[in-house]
């Protein structure tokens, strides 16, 4: 269907009308072999609470945003490339039914939707265009993934410590490695995680031991190779010049004899 629907005019049209409908705030989505296999509401573990949002399934991404008119209007776009997307089936909680997980290497979110059918055809749909994709690029799928952040609501108290208590000073924040809900001193630190963002972010204590360790012993294997290295190459020798230059005097032609002619007459020889 999305090899029939690649190059068609209603395609074209429908991909047009979403980007119409993120207006000039949204990128472009428009490009050549790419198809738009449906669209729906969502509803997206937030922060604070879940929130619908519109999502796009195109043949390559994975486009979402807010509702500001549904149909007509959408704000706030997200692009998410689907050979760096994974998705797992979650238990219901609480406040969200037919949960399943979309995990990136920048970003990794819950969502649920309406029904258990609906969930069954989002998930099928995404895997299959997962494969279709990777089997063209030859890429393997992803298998790292950031971590999703736990709602605010989940704990009145900070994750790491367990003493401080969240109020209106004691803000709530999120380590950005594991996700926990954590104080302000439980998360001073600032750590270079290339693949979420290319500046330093907000991790919490433990996660910034681990991060540092890490680096560390990275570090460490780096040298010992290069150690290695230089161990395995032979040291400079200055005398072995010299022989060098003795066997090119040995070689060399003998100075009484004229080379031109001799080696004119044998060339003719």
């Amino acid at each position: 269907m999305v090899d029939q629907l690649a190059f068609t005019e209603i395609n074209a049209q429908r991909i047009a009308v979403v980007e119409n409908c993120f207006g000039t705030s949204g990128q472009p989505l428009s490009t050549p072999g790419r198809v738009l296999v449906g669209e729906g509401i969502l509803t997206k573990e937030c922060r604070k609470k879940p929130k619908p949002r519109t999502f796009f399934l195109f043949s390559d991404i994975l486009v979402y945003g807010n509702i500001v008119i549904n149909k007509v209007r959408y704000n706030t776009q997200r692009i998410i490339p689907l050979e760096d997307v994974t998705v797992e089936i979650l238990p219901d909680s609480i406040d969200m039914r037919n949960r399943w997980m979309i995990k990136t290497s920048k970003k990794s979110f819950v969502v649920s939707a309406a029904s258990y059918s609906e969930r069954k055809e989002w998930i099928c749909h995404i895997e299959e265009c997962i494969h279709q994709l990777l089997q063209k690029t030859g890429r393997q799928p992803s298998k790292e993934h950031a971590a999703p952040w736990i709602p605010d609501k989940a704990t009145d108290i900070c994750m790491r410590c367990t003493q401080t208590n969240f109020t209106l000073v004691n803000r709530r924040h999120h380590c950005r490695k594991c996700g926990f809900v954590v104080c302000h001193e439980c998360s001073k630190y600032k750590f270079l995680i290339p693949t979420i963002k290319s500046k330093p972010v907000r991790v919490c204590s433990l996660c910034y031991k681990k991060l540092v360790s890490e680096k560390v012993a990275i570090e460490e294997e780096v040298k010992r190779h290069e150690r290695q290295f230089h161990d395995a190459v032979p040291e400079y020798d200055p005398s072995s010049e010299d022989s060098d230059e003795d066997a090119e005097r040995q070689g060399a032609w003998p100075l009484n004899e004229d080379f031109y002619s001799s080696s004119w007459s044998a060339f003719h020889t």
